[in-house]
């Protein structure tokens, strides 16, 4: 077994090691590269087998506070 499986999941390594590299690039590039990091989740709900309008999932967080 590797040492970094003994720490942490791989989804924690990738992120760790996704961080890392995109620090070591320069300005512009390292601009581009954190966008394409960003995600967004979204979700809609189903009745009688017709899916509602879709929401972002931080949209909804914000309404319900």
């Amino acid at each position: 077994m590797t040492a970094w499986r003994t720490l942490f999941t791989y989804n924690k390594y990738a992120t760790i090691t996704a961080r890392a590299l995109r620090a070591s690039l320069k300005e512009e590039e390292r601009v581009v590269a954190e966008k394409r990091g960003l995600t967004s989740t979204r979700f809609q709900k189903w009745e009688n087998g017709v899916g509602g309008q879709q929401t972002l999932a931080k949209e909804a967080e914000s309404k319900s506070k």
